[in-house]
This record gives C-alpha cells, sequence and structure tokens, in this order.
C-alpha cells in the first residue's frame, strides 16, 4: 500500500540485540488526507532502515509504501504498520515557456509590426 503524508513527528530511535544481532526501529507519525475533510495521523515504524529516516523532515511530503500486518497475542490483536520505501513528494515541473510569437509581434500585411489592421489569413484546407 502506498500513501502521500507529511510527517508529523519523528519519534526517538529504539535499539536492541536479538538472537539474529542488533536491530534499530524508529516510529514517524505522518499526517495522512484522503480527500475528506479531516486528516488523520499514520505511525509508521521503520525497522533497520535508518538512511530512510536520515531523509525525512517534520512538514514535508513524503510517499510512503507500507507492508500492513495484524497479528493476534493472548486474545488480543495488534497492528505494524512497516515502511519498506519512502520517496519525496515530485513537484509538478513549471510549464516551459514556448518560443510562440506573441500576437502584436506577428507582422502585418505590408511588414509592420504590432497592432496593425491585419487582415485576416484564411489558409485551412476545409
Amino acid at each position: 500500500m502506498e500513501f502521500e503524508g507529511v510527517v508529523y513527528k519523528i519519534m526517538p530511535v529504539t535499539r536492541g540485540t536479538s538472537a539474529r544481532g542488533e536491530w534499530q526501529r524508529q516510529d514517524v507519525v505522518f499526517d495522512y488526507n484522503d480527500g475528506g475533510q479531516f486528516s488523520r495521523k499514520i505511525c509508521v515504524t521503520f525497522f533497520n532502515k535508518e538512511s530512510d529516516v536520515a531523509k525525512l523532515r517534520e512538514g514535508e511530503t513524503f510517499l510512503v509504501s507500507v507492508n500492513i500486518e495484524s497479528r493476534e497475542y493472548n486474545g488480543r490483536w495488534y497492528t505494524d504498520i512497516r515502511a519498506w520505501r519512502v520517496q519525496p513528494k515530485q513537484q509538478q515541473p513549471p510549464v516551459p515557456m514556448t518560443d510562440a510569437p506573441l500576437p502584436s509581434d506577428i507582422p502585418a500585411e505590408g511588414g509592420s509590426f504590432g497592432g496593425g489592421a491585419a487582415a485576416e489569413v484564411d489558409d485551412l484546407p476545409f
């Protein structure tokens, strides 16, 4: 699943050691607006992704890819949202200026420029 969100809060790093070795996890809260009236907060876990969290800045918008998984423990259900990719939101490129002449730069009949009474040219085939 992917969503676009604004970084709301970057939580402190949690480190530990397991049978597989050292690990690190960091939670980041994103402000997510799905187009409705209210925005929602989503807490995403970055597990052993120190370089991804280093890219994040509060207030900036990112496209976040996550896996969502729920599991049961002692009759209660817990949901885990883990990020596997984070990309900065691509800004819309500015519309390029064209080299097309302005109407006032097109010579009128007789070769004069600007504001002259230009005769309409009908060169369309239909």
